[in-house]
C-alpha cells in the first residue's frame, strides 16, 4: 500500500442494524454493500450512543458518549473543549471533507447570539471543508442543483417530495422527483466530483453523507417499487396499540402523540391511525431508499478504483441511528428499543493481511469509529475517548477483555424545534431540566433508567423481540438490581476522564 492514507467515512441516515442483505434481510437490497462486507469486515452488533442525528453525530465525532459531550438533542450547542473527528485528522495529517451535515450547533461562547446558526436544527461541525452542504432545514443547496439541472420547483420546493399521485401519505406510489435529481444521487454525484479533483499528493478524509432513508418516506421511481411487497417483513409490535403502551407511561405518550406529518410530506393525522396496508408501503419505500444508496455507493467505490485510491483508502459505512418503522407501533428514532439505536457498520481496511469476509459478533459502538480511524493512521487518540480501536478486529485478531454491553442515551424532552416536550406525568415528577434516560444492553438483559419515573427492564433471552416489561414483576427483583448496579458502576467508569489520567508529583506531571 502506498504510504499516503486516505478515510472515506459513508454516513447514511436512520438505515436500522438488521437492514442489509449479507445479514440475510429479504428486503435490502445492497449488492454494494454486501461486497464491501466481502471485502471487509462486518459488525453485526453494532449500537449508535443516541437519537436523533445530533446527540447521536456528536458522539460519532468526538468518541464521546452523550453523558460527556451532554449534546442531548438536535439544537444543543456543541461545546469546544472537546476533541473531534476533523480536528484530530488534521492533526494526523488529513484533510476532512464534507458532503453532508453534521448537525452541529457551535459553542455559544465562540458565535453572537444572533448568529443565524442558533436559528437551524444544526451547522457543519468545525475543522470540516465543506465540499457540499446539505442544509437539513430549507435544503438550499440540494434544491439550487435540482433547479439547476433544469427541473422546475414547485411553489413549495419541498413538494418533490409529495407522492406523484394521490394523497400525501404512505403510498405504492413514487415520490415526484425523478431519481437522476434525488438527494441520494446530489451525494452521490458530489463524491465523484470530490474523487475526481482531488491531487494525488493531498491526503484526504471524506466524510459522505446521505439524507436517506431519513424520512420523507417516499422513493423516486423506480426504487418505490424495486422492493417486492411480499419480501418485507411485517412489523414486530404487540398485538394492540394498548398493549404496547401499557409496557410504560412515555410509550404510551409516544403512540399517542407522533404525527404522521413528520414522515410523509404533507401528511396530516396521528401515525397510530395507520392501518397495516399504510406500514406495508412505508416499509416498500423505506427500503426502496436503502437500494437507492446502494446503487450510488456502488458508483463511488467504482470511481474510487478507477482513480487509484481504492488500495490506500480505509472505507466506514455506518449510520447515525435507526428507524422504528412500524416496529413497537412507532416510525422514527426515539426510546430505548433496539431498532432505533442497531446500526450498520463495514470497515474495509487496504492494509495488506487484512481481514475479508470476517463477521464481528462482539458488541461495538460509534465512539469506537474516531479511535479506529486515528489507530490506522498510527496515532493514538486522546486519553478522554470513550471508544476502542477497532483496528485489531479487522487485522484478524480478536482483542480481549472487549466489552459485554453497549449503552446509549435519550432526552425525553426532544429538541429541535420545540424542546422541553414531555407528558404530564413526566413533567410533574421530573421537572424541566430533567428528561434524561439512559440504557444498557447485554447478551441477557436490556436496562433503561428513566429519570424521575419507573425504569424498564427486559430478559431478552426469554424476550427477544421486547415486549413485556418485567421491571415491575418481583420475581425478577433480583435482575433489576444486577442491572441498576452495573448501570451504576458502568456509568462510574466512564464519567468524563479529560485530564485524570495525569497526576502531578515531586518529579513533575505524569501519566498513571
Amino acid at each position: 500500500m502506498a504510504d499516503r492514507r486516505n478515510i472515506l467515512l459513508i454516513i447514511v441516515d436512520q438505515w436500522r442494524g438488521d437492514s442489509l442483505g449479507v445479514l440475510g434481510h429479504p428486503a435490502a437490497l445492497t449488492p454494494n454493500l454486501d461486497a464491501l462486507a466481502a471485502d471487509g469486515v462486518l459488525f453485526r452488533r453494532h449500537y449508535g450512543q443516541s437519537a436523533p442525528c445530533g446527540p447521536a453525530r456528536s458522539s460519532l465525532l468526538t468518541g464521546l458518549y452523550v453523558m460527556n459531550h451532554r449534546v442531548v438533542a438536535n439544537g444543543i450547542p456543541q461545546d469546544r473543549r472537546h476533541a473531534t473527528m476533523p480536528g484530530e485528522l488534521r492533526r494526523a495529517g488529513l484533510d476532512p471533507a464534507l458532503i453532508g451535515y453534521t448537525t452541529t450547533i457551535p459553542d455559544p461562547r465562540d458565535a453572537p447570539s444572533a448568529d443565524p446558526r442558533f436559528r437551524e436544527i444544526g451547522d457543519v461541525m468545525d475543522g470540516f471543508r465543506p465540499f457540499a452542504h446539505f442544509d437539513e432545514v430549507d435544503f438550499r443547496t440540494y434544491l439550487g442543483w435540482v433547479a439547476g439541472r433544469g427541473h422546475a420547483l414547485p411553489a413549495d420546493p419541498t413538494d418533490i417530495w409529495l407522492p406523484e399521485s394521490g394523497p400525501p401519505g404512505p403510498t405504492a406510489a413514487p415520490s415526484r422527483i425523478p431519481a437522476a435529481h434525488s438527494d441520494t444521487a446530489w451525494s452521490g454525484e458530489h463524491a465523484i466530483d470530490f474523487l475526481r479533483t482531488m491531487r494525488p499528493d493531498h491526503p484526504w478524509m471524506l466524510h459522505l453523507g446521505f439524507f436517506r432513508p431519513h424520512p420523507p418516506f417516499a422513493a423516486p421511481a423506480p426504487y418505490h417499487a424495486i422492493v417486492p411487497q411480499a419480501a418485507i417483513p411485517a412489523p414486530l409490535r404487540a398485538a394492540s396499540l394498548a398493549a404496547e403502551a401499557a409496557q410504560h407511561p412515555m410509550l404510551a405518550h409516544w403512540l399517542a402523540t407522533q404525527d404522521q406529518g413528520s414522515y410523509f410530506h404533507g401528511a396530516l393525522g396521528p401515525v397510530a391511525t395507520l392501518d397495516d396496508a399504510a406500514i406495508a408501503a412505508t416499509r416498500r419505500a423505506y427500503y426502496g431508499l436503502i437500494a437507492e444508496i446502494d446503487v450510488w455507493i456502488g458508483k463511488v467505490i467504482e470511481e474510487l478504483k478507477r482513480g487509484g485510491q481504492w488500495d490506500n483508502t480505509l472505507i466506514v459505512f455506518t449510520s447515525d441511528h435507526g428507524e422504528q418503522l412500524g416496529d413497537h407501533h412507532l416510525l422514527g428514532k426515539l426510546g430505548w428499543f433496539d431498532q432505533s439505536y442497531h446500526l450498520p457498520l463495514i470497515v474495509r481496511d487496504p492494509s495488506a493481511g487484512a481481514a475479508r469476509g470476517r463477521v464481528v459478533d462482539a458488541f461495538t459502538e460509534s465512539v469506537d469509529l474516531l479511535p479506529t480511524m486515528l489507530d490506522w493512521l498510527g496515532h493514538p487518540a486522546l486519553a478522554a475517548c470513550d471508544g476502542a480501536s477497532l483496528l485489531p478486529w479487522l487485522r484478524g485478531a480478536t482483542p480481549a477483555p472487549w466489552r459485554d454491553a453497549v449503552h446509549f442515551e435519550y432526552d425525553l424532552r426532544g429538541g429541535w424545534p420545540m424542546p422541553g416536550a414531555l407528558p404530564p406525568e413526566a413533567d410533574a415528577a421530573i421537572g424541566p431540566q430533567a428528561g434524561a434516560m439512559c440504557a444498557m444492553r447485554t447478551e441477557g438483559w436490556k436496562y433503561v433508567h428513566i429519570a424521575g419515573m419507573a425504569p424498564v427492564l427486559y430478559d431478552l433471552a426469554a424476550d427477544p423481540g421486547e415486549l413485556r416489561n418485567i421491571a415491575a414483576d418481583p420475581a425478577h427483583a433480583p435482575l433489576l438490581l444486577e442491572a441498576t448496579q452495573r448501570m451504576l458502576s458502568w456509568r462510574m467508569a466512564h464519567g468524563e476522564r479529560g485530564f485524570t489520567h495525569l497526576c502531578t508529583t515531586p518529579g513533575g506531571l505524569i501519566a498513571r
